[in-house]
């Protein structure tokens, strides 16, 4: 049988500080592949550091996390080949000044290269098209993307896009690459209340069809598998702004400030 597409997450009193004190501390959860994990807080409480640590993006100082059979925070690299961030503001935003087929044709070269084998680019020039072709067409649809709907079609500038359209844009970006973790933040960020549900179905279908998918945002739906909630907001933590790279090994281990960091409640199946 084969394996699942998805990465198994899972975590034990896992924490990350930073020059300002605890971003998140105390994490545990226990998350099967295929799981829509939701980060539920108020902005400010270290859920953006928390998405970036689980993808391989920031490197934890406590306790430990396994994604995908990869231990964190030594495998953080390899936990990267396999995981994608869809919107994370100041970390893989949009190019408002792009249109949505640049964007697509830009993530789909940028896949040839990078993560592709060395077979695939000894490839003909027209399979190669082919193939980026039909990984930008299957994204779309799992993204729920229709070039057609749009005020310009795969013309229209990032700019004019509304804001639910940029999620799926931003998920069809990270799903060409068929990663098995996706990360996004700020899923309820001013959208309507009948916009939030049909983000959250959105997401839910990513993660039916296989892959994991960890999502932050002020209010977890019912239908998450895995809630994490944090429990308190310090205001001397990092912040979802702030979270514009990774805190370095040095800076993580060279902080001396005591920081009364923000603590994760358990995690619970919704």
């Amino acid at each position: 049988m084969d394996s699942p597409h998805g990465a198994g997450v899972s975590a034990e009193d896992f924490g990350l500080k930073g020059p300002r004190g605890w971003a998140f501390r105390g994490v545990r959860l226990d998350a099967a592949p295929g799981s829509l994990i939701a980060v539920e807080g108020p902005s400010g409480s270290g859920r953006t550091c928390l998405l970036l640590a689980l993808t391989g993006r920031m490197k934890p100082t406590e306790g430990h996390a396994e994604v995908g059979g990869e231990r964190l925070p030594r495998r953080m690299a390899a936990v990267r080949r396999f995981s994608a961030l869809g919107q994370v503001p100041g970390v893989s935003d949009l190019d408002p000044a792009l249109t949505v087929a640049e964007h697509l044709r830009e993530r789909a070269l940028l896949g040839r290269w990078f993560d592709g084998s060395v077979r695939a680019l000894l490839r003909s020039p027209a399979e190669r098209r082919a193939e980026a072709k039909a990984a930008i067409a299957r994204a779309l649809k799992e993204a729920g993307l229709d070039l057609d709907t749009l005020p310009k079609g795969e013309r229209t500038s990032v700019r004019d896009l509304e804001r639910l359209e940029a999620l799926r844009l931003s998920l069809a970006l990270a799903l060409i690459g068929r990663p098995r973790l996706i990360g996004v933040d700020d899923i309820d960020l001013k959208l309507s209340d009948a916009e939030r549900a049909e983000a959250w179905a959105l997401l839910r279908s990513v993660a039916d069809a296989g892959t994991t998918v960890v999502a932050v945002c002020s209010q977890a739906p019912g239908g998450a598998d895995i809630t994490v909630r944090s429990t308190e907001e310090d205001h001397d933590v990092h912040t979802d702004t702030d979270t514009t790279g990774p805190v370095s090994g040095d800076e993580a281990r060279g902080i001396d400030e005591e920081g009364a960091g923000d603590a994760f409640a358990e995690t619970g199946r919704a």
